[in-house]
């Protein structure tokens, strides 16, 4: 197989990941379903291609042989950016790779609210940006990156795991490491990160609870400071930060997070009624309302301050997804799955019937 022809397929494709395991053809996935490519794979075939791909990162496939699984990123000219999982499945090797092309898309296109675009405003502090894997969280904060990097005059340090989007200077400097390639962790890249000078960090994702306290105290000594979570929902996110540390701890925990958070951006990409992933956001700023309820441990009452402060910007996951419905973008099935609320949105639709 032509592996830069193959590419190429993927990308006029509009795929989002790339599948290479033996015992099945070459796949792409296209809008949230995976279809096949080419022939049936075997084991040696599988081994060439992924060989292959090690050729063009210029890397070592010692780290794969020695472990069994391997994370990088690597660039094709003219195509696009590929970041690459291997690893060995029943005695063969296997690759998913997720497609990044190299100009970011409008956010309009993406459909990414005006609102999260203008968290590149904010000059210190924390905002977190939640969701599933692949909910599209690296493409929002790169976004918002990109914002910064051609309207600001700042140090702009990404850590990521892999590097995804590559940044070009515009007004800003960006420093991009990846970890493990450019330093040993997301906590030591990070303490690193607070000498050298930082207007902006970025921070991949907040794995421990290491990486949460350095995170946090570099918000607070005057960076702003972008990672992501796991996690779906604001109040999901500041419990599940609050819940790393020791009980002990955790009331401190509190008071520090509602000093330097700023926002919490939580998305989904939900499949519509014609294949086609849509996205919906919910969107939480921090207010005065909202730093008291975190300090005394009243998250559960967040859900509702987001609901009656749409006209602060602030989006509920729920009701925008009740719009994708109302609309006729999804189904009711698919309105309900997805919800954070499902009694509630049920009812609505029963109501609406």
């Amino acid at each position: 197989m032509d592996i830069i022809r193959f590419f190429s397929e993927a990308v006029s494709r509009e795929a989002s990941d790339i599948f290479i395991i033996a015992g099945k053809p070459a796949s792409f996935k296209v809008h949230g379903e995976i279809r096949e490519y080419g022939d049936l794979l075997h084991a040696e075939e599988t081994y060439a291609l992924i060989h292959e791909i090690y050729r063009h990162a210029d890397r070592d496939m010692s780290l794969l042989n020695d472990t069994g699984d391997d994370d990088f990123s690597f660039s094709i000219n003219a195509i696009g950016r590929f970041r690459v999982n291997a690893y060995k499945q029943r005695g063969s090797l296997a690759a998913v790779l997720r497609l990044v092309l190299f100009e970011l898309p409008d956010h309009e296109t993406l459909g990414i609210p005006k609102e999260v675009i203008e968290l590149h405003k904010k000059t210190k502090g924390l905002v977190l940006v939640t969701g599933p894997a692949g909910s599209g969280k690296s493409t929002t904060l790169a976004c918002i990156i990109d914002k910064i990097n051609h309207n600001r005059n700042s140090h702009i340090i990404t850590l990521e795991d892999p590097i995804e989007h590559v940044h070009r200077h515009s007004k800003s400097i960006v420093s991009q490491r990846e970890v493990a390639l450019d330093t040993a962790s997301y906590a030591k890249g990070l303490r690193a990160a607070l000498r050298e000078s930082p207007d902006v960090i970025l921070l991949g994702e907040m794995r421990d609870y290491e990486t949460i306290s350095i995170a946090m105290s570099a918000a607070e000594t005057g960076q702003l400071v972008f990672s992501t979570l796991h996690t779906l929902g604001a109040a999901n996110a500041i419990d599940r930060i609050i819940d790393v540390f020791p009980p002990s701890q955790q009331q401190q925990v509190r008071v520090q997070l509602s000093m330097v958070l700023q926002a919490v951006i939580s998305q989904q990409l939900i499949p519509s009624v014609n294949g086609v992933l849509v996205p919906v956001f919910e969107v939480m700023f921090v207010n005065s309302g909202i730093r008291n309820m975190i300090r005394e441990s009243k998250i559960h009452q967040i859900d509702s301050i987001i609901y009656s402060s749409t006209g602060e910007g602030m989006r509920n996951m729920d009701a925008g997804i009740l719009k994708l419905y109302d609309d006729g973008i999804i189904t009711a099935d698919t309105a309900s799955y997805y919800s954070m609320n499902h009694d509630m949105v049920n009812k609505k639709i029963e109501a609406g019937r």
